[in-house]
């Protein structure tokens, strides 16, 4: 006999969800999950009418659901918000190219402007560059760092006052596992919230997908048969979040509610007192928010740019002192109104001026390697 659906007590329940495991039909699936998304959404005033969203979408399941939703209940509910795609190339072959065709459809589909930055327009590498550099075993580090930076400046050309990932419950008990391991306070302590950067010197970045199971964003995909882009990063399978996922679906399978019981574990965990905590403020190379003086995608770009990309993955005070002095450098030749810095005093061997990008000896332009695209 079919087993019914437990919303409407009528149709044959075709789907499980994932955290309960009753069996539910397709439409009620699809309204029960779009309403618990409003819910999520309502709960915690993520949104404000008037207010310019950009999405960062990149083809695959998460981000294109996310995109279906939020115009679905944009229209439903009269949010009042302006949405806005905004993608990023990292410039990997045979994967986010083919990927970001998908991105168009759906900008066609939905009817929304799309913006599409780059990393070798912003940073004047791509991930295939730097793969050749660094080798597949860090490069997520640097994707990371890079994507992340990418996302809020294009969020800011476009002057939206919020970015919205895709971000759902497996994605960020994956985090808080992750951040367990590695002892890293911090950021243990700001993973799990559903919107971070809230303060003057960023834009908000929101998670209306927090309590999503990846199960159901899969199933809610290939239901309301969506366009989106199924394959996996070439770079990711040595990525270390792949050991924490392992686990996850481990304990998913043993006990689904565990995901959503290591995120409210992580909701609930207090910092013990007289813990220094780091504090956000401006890089001093590039203006980007940053909890050191310098940003990690500075000194991530300066290894890169000097030949020594492993060494800015690890320790890296000694690449951060010496942008710090080109840059207190580059500050005195401006105050004495000097155009061209000795070679003996600058040390960096090309007899120029101080270009401010922190690559001593190179003729490239600070537009691409060396500093962030000032336009961005």
């Amino acid at each position: 006999m079919p087993v019914k659906c437990t919303n409407c007590k009528d149709a044959k329940g075709i789907l499980k969800r994932s955290r309960t495991g009753d069996p539910i039909c397709r439409e009620c699936f699809f309204l029960l999950f779009e309403t618990e998304v409003h819910k999520t959404i309502q709960k915690y005033k993520l949104f404000t009418r008037g207010e310019v969203v950009a999405m960062g979408v990149s083809g695959g399941k998460d981000s294109t659901v996310l995109a279906h939703v939020m115009d679905t209940l944009n229209r439903r509910y009269d949010y009042g918000l302006d949405l806005r795609l905004l993608s990023i190339d990292e410039g990997i072959t045979g994967y986010r190219d083919d990927s970001l065709e998908t991105v168009k459809r759906n900008e066609t589909e939905y009817g929304l402007p799309l913006t599409i930055l780059s990393y070798k327009t912003l940073y004047g590498w791509t991930m295939d560059d730097i793969v050749k550099q660094i080798g597949k075993k860090n490069n997520c580090t640097f994707c990371g760092v890079f994507r992340r930076q990418a996302l809020d400046r294009g969020a800011k050309h476009i002057k939206a006052d919020k970015v919205v990932t895709g971000h759902n419950a497996d994605d960020i008990a994956e985090t808080v596992m992750m951040n367990i391991m590695r002892g890293d306070v911090a950021r243990l302590q700001r993973c799990t919230a559903i919107m971070t950067g809230d303060d003057p010197t960023g834009i908000p970045r929101v998670k209306p997908l927090k309590y999503a199971y990846e199960k159901e964003i899969v199933a809610y995909a290939y239901h309301k048969k969506l366009d989106y882009f199924s394959t996996e990063c070439i770079y990711s399978p040595e990525a270390y979040r792949g050991n924490a996922r392992t686990y996850i679906k481990d304990l998913e399978a043993i006990r689904p509610r565990a995901i959503l019981d290591i995120i409210h574990s992580g909701e609930s965990m207090m910092i013990k007192k007289g813990v220094k905590m780091p504090t956000l403020m401006r890089c001093k190379n590039c203006d980007y928010i940053s909890s050191n003086d310098i940003c990690k995608a500075c000194i991530l770009l300066e290894g890169l740019n000097k030949g020594r990309p492993k060494v800015s993955v690890g320790k890296s005070s000694k690449i951060q002192k010496n942008l710090l002095d080109h840059k207190m450098l580059e500050m005195k030749a401006r105050q004495l109104n000097i155009s061209v810095i000795p070679k003996a005093v600058n040390g960096c061997g090309s007899g120029q001026g101080c270009c401010g990008g922190g690559k001593c000896g190179s003729s490239e332009s600070t537009l691409t390697k060396g500093k962030v695209a000032d336009q961005f």
